[in-house]
C-alpha cells in the first residue's frame, strides 16, 4: 500500500488513494460554488500521484531525502492538454509559479513540465484521471486575466481541500470547524435587533432618516446578484444598513457569506463590535494585523477560520483582501474560493489605492461576473468608478435620493480660507474651545503641538503605538462629552473610524475625499446648528517639509476644485474631483501593469503568478518597525521574542506596541546610536525617555533632518 501520511504517534496510516479521493471530494465541493465541480474533483484526484514513487515512500517511512511529488500530477495533466489544472497541481506546495517558456530549465511552470522525476506509474492501478469539460467562464477582455483568475480560484480549492483532508487524518477528526449560524438565522437576528427602529416614520428627524435608509437597503436586498452602490452621508447609519442589505441579499440569492473590505483597522474594530453584538461573536471573523483574541476557545476557532475564511461574516482590510487575490502562496490563496458566492461590501471605497485601482477593480469585475458575487461600493463620497467596470455591469444605487439625503445630513459648512503660516494657524487654533486640526505631515503635527500650551491639548499621530493612541482617544472623548477644553493636533489617522464630535475642524488641503472625511468629525451628532460649525480648509505657506508623494496629485486636483466650486463638499465637486484624479493619473492607475501582464500571458498560457505576487503591494514596505517597550505587556513580548518564540498571534500582540518609521528617519536614529536591534522584524529604543506620553516617538523636526530629541 502506498502511503500519503502517517500520524505523529505512528499508530495510523492514510493511503495515497484515500487522501486523493478525500481531497477530490472536498475540492469538487469547493469549486462547485463557481460551477466547476468536475475541475476541482479532477485536480484533487491527481494532485499527489507523485507519492506513488519509491522515493517518496522511503522519505515518509525512513525520513529520507525530500522528494518532488507535486510535479508528477501536473505533468500528467499537462500531457493531457490541461494546462490550467496543471498550474494548480504544480504549485500546491510551493505556490503558483511563473509560466516561463517552453524548454527552460528554471523552476517556472514550463521548466517543471520538462523536469525528469521519479517513476510514479503505479498510480494507474488505483486512480483514473477523469475528463475535464469546458470551463463555464465568461472571459473579460482577451481572456488572459480571466483565465489566470480561474487558475487562482481553482488553486485555492485544491490547497484548502488538501489541508483539510490532511488535517482531518492527522487530528483523527479532533478539529471541529463550521460552528456558526446560517444566513437565515443571522438575518432574523438582525431583524430582531432593528425592529424598534422600523416603527419610526418621521423623516424630519435624524433617526427617522436612518430608518428610511435602513428600510430601503432591506428592500433592495431582494434584488439580483450584481454590482451595487450605497451612497450614504456620514451619520446616515450605513454600517447597519449595509449589513441589512447584505443579509437580505444573501438569503434571497442563496449566497454563503458576507465580506466587509475596509481601509483602516480602526474601522474594522468598530464595525466588528457592532456585528458581534447583533449576530454573535462566533459568527464574525476579524482578519487583520492588529486583531488579538483573549478567549481560548474563540482564539482557536478564529485562527482556524482565518486560514480559509470559513465563517459567515468576515471583516478584513483592503490590503488583506486584494494582496491575497494577487498572491501565489498557499497560505494566502487558501481562502480565495470562499469569496465566491459572497456579498462583498467595499466600505469607504474611495480609499482604494489609486496606484492599483485598475487591478483592484478588475478583480471585482471577475468576482461579480464569473464567481456569483455581489459587490457593494459603499461610501459617503462616491468615486467615479463606473468606467473601470465592464460595460455589462451597471451599478444599481441602493438609496437613490442621494442629493436630498446628503443635504439633510450635512452638519458643517466647509470653507476654504486660503493660506496660513504656522504662526497664524497656532494663534487662531489656540483660541478655540473644542477643535481638531489635521495636517498632512506628522513632523509638522509635532511642531504645532510643541508650540501650544495649556490644559486639554493633545497630539495624535502614527509616532504613537496603537495602545497609546487608544488611551488618548478615550481621554479626548471624555473631555468632549463633558464640554471641557479639548484641542487635538493630528494626522489623517483620525479621519475614518474615529467617532469624534468637534465644534470646529481645521484641515490642511489634501485629497477631497480626505477633506470630506475630516468634515465628518465636525458636529458629528448633528446636535448643533450647522452654520455655527465650520470645517476650515487651508494650505500652509512654508512647504519645505514637503508632503508625502502619494498626496501630491490629489492635492493638485483638489486645488482645481477649490478654484471652481464655492462649496467643495458638494456632490458635483466630489464627482469632478475623482474624474480629474483618475484622468491625470492615467496609466498610473495600474502602476505595475498587473492587468496587462496577465492579459499578455494568454498568448502562450505563461502567467506571471510569482512575479506579480512580489510586485503587488498596496503598502510599499519602505518602513522599519520600532517596538516601544515602556509598558509591562510590551516588556513581556520582548522577552518572548528574545527566547525565540514565533507565532502570528505574538506578532499581532506586538503590533499594539509598534510604530513604523521611514527608512531615512530610521537611518538617522540608528546612526546616532539611539536604536538597538531585537530581531529581523523589530528595533528597540535604547532610552525609554525618547518616547513621551505627550508626543510618542519624539522626532526633532528642525526643517528636515529627523533625529531623536
Amino acid at each position: 500500500m502506498y502511503l500519503a501520511h502517517i500520524s505523529k504517534d505512528k499508530a495510523r496510516k492514510q493511503s495515497v488513494c484515500e487522501h486523493l479521493n478525500g481531497t477530490a471530494i472536498l475540492c469538487g465541493e469547493f469549486s462547485s460554488s463557481f460551477d466547476c465541480r468536475e475541475w476541482g474533483y479532477g485536480g484533487g484526484l491527481v494532485h499527489d500521484i507523485g507519492k506513488y514513487s519509491k522515493g517518496f515512500q522511503k522519505r515518509l517511512l525512513n525520513c529520507g531525502i525530500k522528494v518532488d511529488h507535486a510535479t508528477a500530477g501536473a505533468k500528467e495533466l499537462y500531457s493531457n492538454g490541461n494546462i490550467l489544472a496543471a498550474y494548480c497541481v504544480a504549485g500546491h506546495h510551493s505556490g503558483l509559479p511563473d509560466g516561463g517558456t517552453k524548454g527552460d530549465a528554471s523552476s517556472s511552470f514550463y521548466g517543471r513540465m520538462a523536469k525528469n522525476i521519479e517513476d510514479y506509474e503505479d498510480f494507474h492501478k488505483e486512480i483514473e484521471i477523469p475528463a475535464f469539460h469546458d470551463i463555464p467562464l465568461k472571459p473579460i477582455g482577451n481572456g488572459g486575466y480571466s483565465v489566470s483568475f480561474f487558475i487562482r480560484m481553482l488553486f485555492s480549492c485544491l490547497v484548502d481541500a488538501d489541508y483539510l483532508d490532511t488535517e482531518e487524518f492527522m487530528s483523527d477528526g479532533g478539529i471541529v470547524r463550521g460552528k456558526y449560524d446560517s444566513m437565515e438565522v443571522l438575518l432574523q437576528k438582525l431583524l430582531d435587533y432593528v425592529k424598534p427602529w422600523l416603527e419610526n416614520d418621521d423623516s424630519n428627524t435624524v433617526n427617522g432618516r436612518r430608518t428610511k435608509i435602513l428600510r430601503t437597503c432591506m428592500e433592495k436586498g431582494d434584488g439580483a446578484q450584481g454590482l451595487y452602490r450605497l451612497t450614504v452621508p456620514t451619520g446616515g447609519g450605513k454600517t447597519i444598513s449595509s449589513l441589512a442589505f447584505a443579509l437580505k441579499h444573501a438569503v434571497r440569492n442563496h449566497m454563503d457569506r458576507i465580506i466587509y473590505v475596509i481601509p483602516y483597522t480602526s474601522i474594522i474594530e468598530q464595525n466588528s463590535l457592532i456585528f458581534k453584538k447583533i449576530l454573535g461573536v462566533f459568527n464574525v471573523l476579524e482578519d487583520h494585523s492588529n486583531v488579538v483574541y483573549e478567549d481560548g476557545e474563540e482564539l482557536e476557532l478564529k485562527q482556524l477560520a482565518a486560514e480559509n475564511w470559513d465563517l459567515p461574516v468576515v471583516v478584513t482590510t483592503n490590503v488583506q483582501f486584494f494582496e491575497s487575490l494577487y498572491h501565489n502562496k498557499t497560505s494566502k490563496c487558501r481562502k480565495l474560493h470562499n469569496i465566491s458566492r459572497s456579498v462583498i461590501i467595499f466600505d469607504e471605497a474611495q480609499m482604494l489605492p489609486v496606484n492599483y485601482l485598475k487591478p483592484c477593480i478588475q478583480a471585482i469585475n471577475e468576482l461579480v461576473w464569473n464567481y456569483h458575487c455581489t459587490a457593494v461600493i459603499c461610501t459617503a463620497t462616491q468615486p467615479a468608478f463606473q468606467n473601470f467596470f465592464i460595460s455589462k455591469l451597471k451599478a444599481v444605487e441602493i438609496c437613490p435620493d442621494v442629493k436630498e439625503q446628503y443635504q439633510f445630513f450635512k452638519r458643517t459648512e466647509v470653507i476654504f480660507k486660503g493660506e496660513y503660516t504656522e504662526e497664524s494657524l497656532i494663534k487662531e487654533f489656540e483660541h478655540q474651545h473644542q477643535a481638531l486640526c489635521i495636517l498632512n505631515n506628522r513632523k509638522r503635527v509635532q511642531i504645532i503641538f510643541e508650540n501650544l500650551s495649556g490644559e486639554g491639548i493633545f497630539h495624535l499621530s502614527t509616532f504613537m503605538y496603537p495602545k497609546h493612541r487608544s488611551r488618548i482617544l478615550d481621554t479626548i472623548r471624555r473631555r468632549l462629552k463633558k464640554g471641557e477644553k479639548c484641542l487635538v493636533i493630528a494626522t489623517s489617522l483620525v479621519e475614518a473610524g474615529v467617532d469624534f464630535d468637534f465644534n470646529t475642524v481645521y484641515r490642511e488641503l489634501a485629497g477631497l475625499d480626505s477633506v470630506i472625511q475630516a468634515a465628518g468629525r465636525c458636529n458629528r451628532e448633528g446636535k448643533k446648528n450647522k452654520n455655527a460649525c465650520q470645517t476650515i480648509v487651508f494650505t500652509i505657506e512654508d512647504d519645505s517639509m514637503g508632503v508625502p508623494a502619494e498626496l501630491k496629485l490629489p492635492i493638485e486636483m483638489a486645488k482645481k476644485i477649490v478654484r471652481k466650486y464655492e462649496d467643495i463638499s458638494s456632490l458635483d465637486a466630489i464627482k469632478e474631483y475623482f474624474e480629474l484624479l483618475y484622468h491625470y493619473k492615467g496609466s498610473g492607475l495600474d502602476v505595475k501593469d498587473i492587468v496587462k501582464q496577465f492579459e499578455d500571458g494568454m498568448k502562450s498560457y505563461s502567467f506571471p503568478f510569482k512575479s506579480v505576487a512580489e510586485q503587488f503591494k498596496l503598502i510599499e514596505s519602505n518602513t522599519v518597525t520600532i517596538l516601544i517597550d515602556k509598558e509591562e505587556q510590551a516588556k513581556e513580548i520582548v522577552k518572548r521574542i528574545q527566547r525565540g518564540e514565533q507565532s502570528r498571534e505574538l506578532m499581532r500582540e506586538a503590533g499594539q506596541y509598534c510604530i513604523n518609521i521611514y527608512k531615512n528617519d530610521f537611518e538617522n536614529l540608528n546612526g546616532a546610536g539611539l536604536l538597538k536591534n531585537l530581531d529581523t522584524n523589530y528595533y528597540l529604543l535604547r532610552n525609554e525617555a525618547d518616547y513621551t506620553e505627550e508626543s510618542g516617538l519624539k522626532m526633532e523636526v528642525s526643517r528636515g533632518d529627523a533625529v531623536m530629541f
